[in-house]
């Protein structure tokens, strides 16, 4: 069997490709951010009158088992489409994050929305992994990395695209029925996507010509999944816990004024940092490098994080400032680390490996979110409890400082592309 040939060429179906999954994957970030923005005014419409120790804690379960539900995504909807092809594992995770996200806004209690938002996570994680294993094998070579650098970008679109909804629609139930949108683009998918030749390719080659491959958990490769894992999830407890909590801490901070239109444009202002340092993040790698670039990404977000916790008692404009840099960087961190995690790991393992990072790194930030509002009471305020999660930039920042990455990765990628124009 001859495996599909390279065509460098840009054609209409790629267009097409890409349209349907930067817009599946901005959606999902809506839908993931979404909650957050409406979160204290869902809390109190569902639970009512309750105290403050209360509204807190169901607000946390509410955003834990969203993020929990991510991690369950993305190894299953990885495996759904190894198993039943690229496609499929597109529209199922585009199609299960828009219809939970639609049923939010009809549950009548709290623990029903916690349900709904558990399988819209799930949706969530399986479309970060399906959308880019299809644009992996699908886009032509030559400009596949500018693509998928564009690619990244989209949940940050997506982020302020939720602040966007907050600030116009009040009803936090008419908010949640954009999961319309992201249905309508499963549907289209249907009858646009095509299956990957790869993955059809790949799937008779292995049955035929069966191989030893490295495994997860041997010699050096334990080390690297343990950094990989520290380094992901650290970062992505603290990007997760402040973007969970952050609308909560503002509207506690506002003493006069409109406390939702202040929410909502807080999230526009993390929306559009994450935006730009995505977009940059590319540029920024090539000029100082993978390693300082996270030790960079780390260290800004360590000190903003304090600057904007510590410093401010009382809402002022100053806070849309700290909120965009610091969100600048999370932003460049998440470009940086879609490329740095790859490169701890031989190419054998390196899709399995980093999937295994990305999603045990969800499962502790599913536990430390929830932790977030629980500490509330105990340290006196969010500030505090957010303050507290930042820290583990630090760890990462450690962590970072000591693990070196292979120089010889970016040769072993070019000599595999060459083994596999042969086959």
């Amino acid at each position: 069997m001859t495996a599909p040939l390279e065509d460098e060429k840009i054609k209409t179906y790629h267009w097409l490709l890409f349209a349907i999954c930067f817009l599946g994957t901005a959606f999902a970030g809506t839908i993931s951010t979404l909650m957050s923005v409406y979160l204290p005014v869902v809390v109190k419409d569902l639970l009512g009158d309750k105290s403050e120790n209360e509204l807190n804690t169901i607000s946390a379960y509410i955003n834990a088992i969203f993020i929990l539900g991510g991690s369950f995504g993305g190894f299953i909807c990885g495996v759904i489409s190894d198993k039943a092809g690229r496609k499929t594992g597109v529209i199922f995770s585009i199609a299960s994050y828009g219809i939970f996200t639609i049923l939010t806004g009809y549950m009548p209690n709290w623990w029903a929305v916690v349900i709904c938002r558990f399988f819209s996570g799930f949706g969530l994680g399986g479309v970060l992994v399906t959308t880019v294993t299809l644009m992996m094998e699908e886009w032509p070579q030559k400009t596949r990395a500018i693509f998928i650098g564009i690619l990244s970008i989209s949940i940050p679109v997506g982020i302020f695209s939720a602040g966007v909804i907050d600030y116009f629609v009040s009803s936090w139930r008419q908010g949640f029925l954009v999961g319309i949108l992201p249905v309508g683009i499963s549907i289209l998918a249907v009858f646009l996507l095509k299956e990957s030749p790869k993955w059809k390719y790949n799937r008779d080659e292995i049955t035929l010509q069966p191989t030893a491959k490295d495994t997860l958990f041997t010699g050096s490769h334990r080390k690297d999944l343990i950094t990989g894992s520290i380094i992901f999830g650290t970062m992505l407890i603290g990007l997760w816990a402040i973007f969970s909590w952050l609308p909560t801490w503002i509207q506690s901070l506002v003493t006069s004024g409109d406390a939702q239109k202040e929410r909502g444009f807080s999230m526009m202002m993390l929306g559009i940092g994450g935006l730009t340092g995505g977009f940059l993040s590319g540029w920024l790698t090539n000029a100082i490098g993978l390693q300082k670039s996270m030790l960079l990404c780390f260290s800004v977000c360590a000190f903003m994080s304090l600057i904007l916790f510590k410093t401010n008692p009382v809402f002022s404009p100053v806070i849309y400032v700290e909120i965009i840099i610091l969100a600048l960087f999370f932003g460049a961190s998440q470009g940086v680390l879609s490329v740095y995690i790859p490169h701890l790991f031989p190419v054998d393992i390196r899709g399995t490996a980093t999937g295994f990072c990305f999603n045990i790194g969800r499962i502790f930030t599913a536990i430390a979110v929830l932790f977030v509002g629980v500490l509330v009471t105990e340290l006196g305020g969010y500030g505090n409890s957010l303050f507290l999660f930042s820290t583990v930039f630090l760890i990462g920042l450690a962590v970072t400082f000591f693990t070196s990455t292979s120089s010889d990765i970016k040769e072993v990628d070019e000599v595999q592309l060459k083994v596999d124009s042969i086959h």
